[in-house]
């Protein structure tokens, strides 16, 4: 998707989704590349390196360009944020240029991880842990 901000700055948006986390990733081109996250630096953002390298991925499989990106996280955990980052960059970057969808296909960036957390089944404890049972 394409849109103008109000200073008419042209950007692509996607989504990218992990167990209950979600990632709207606004790209702009620009001089040098630079993150912001939830109004926050990447490495404020993500404190340890290898999250940091987790939702650079994308960018490194597709040698693209520097862009300033903006994105906002909501839900889930640090790292599931971490990883649909990651999976709105890869589609970002296929909106912008489709020929980086072959590079970012080989490195697994273009998959969304559908494992989440099953839903906890009455007369059980947890999704799948029964109570302990007695004969009498």
């Amino acid at each position: 998707m394409t849109a103008e901000t109000k200073n008419k700055n042209p950007y692509t948006e996607a989504v990218g989704r992990r167990k209950t986390s979600v990632a709207r990733v606004r790209v702009t081109p620009a001089t040098k590349t630079s993150f912001t996250i939830n109004k926050r630096s990447l490495e404020d953002y993500f404190p340890v390196k290898e999250l940091r390298d987790i939702v650079k991925k994308p960018l490194e499989n597709a040698a693209a360009d520097h862009f300033e990106i903006s994105v906002v996280a909501k839900g889930g955990g640090i790292h599931s944020q971490a990883e649909s980052v990651a999976l709105g960059l890869a589609r970002v970057l296929i909106a912008i240029n489709p020929e980086h969808r072959l590079p970012l296909k080989r490195a697994g960036s273009l998959t969304r991880d559908p494992r989440a957390k099953e839903r906890r089944k009455f007369g059980l404890k947890k999704a799948r842990k029964a109570p302990q049972w007695s004969k009498r």
